[in-house]
């Protein structure tokens, strides 16, 4: 008897445990993306919508990060501008409670990487 209410007792706290975590917090909202900047240079990246708007995170210093910049979703075209002029374009699908982070490393090479929830 005791066993069983052992088993009862730890087969609840996984099933409560496995909800909690298996739970998102996103509410469908827009996509939303941010530039770390480690490279030598200002960098400027501009994030056009496949609906036409355009936001922009301008002259991230290096050793800096950008706020998050929200968006909405659908293809999203960055345009990475570094101050010495290298360009990098990258289109990507986004859809809602996306997050992208755009890295610009040491050597101004440039590094995206998908941060989002589902």
């Amino acid at each position: 008897m005791k066993l069983l209410k052992r088993f009862y007792s730890f087969f609840l706290i996984l099933i409560l445990t496995f909800n909690f975590t298996s739970c998102s917090d996103c509410k469908n909202e827009n996509p939303r993306a941010r530039i770390t900047n480690m490279g030598t240079e200002e960098v400027s990246v501009q994030i056009k919508t496949s609906g036409g708007n355009t936001e922009n995170l301008n002259n991230v210093e290096s050793g800096k990060s950008s706020e998050f910049r929200s968006y909405d979703s659908g293809t999203i075209t960055f345009t990475i501008v570094i101050k010495n002029d290298i360009e990098v374009v990258e289109t990507v699908e986004m859809d809602f409670c996306s997050e992208y982070e755009i890295i610009v490393n040491e050597d101004n090479s440039i590094s995206t990487i998908s941060t989002g929830v589902e």
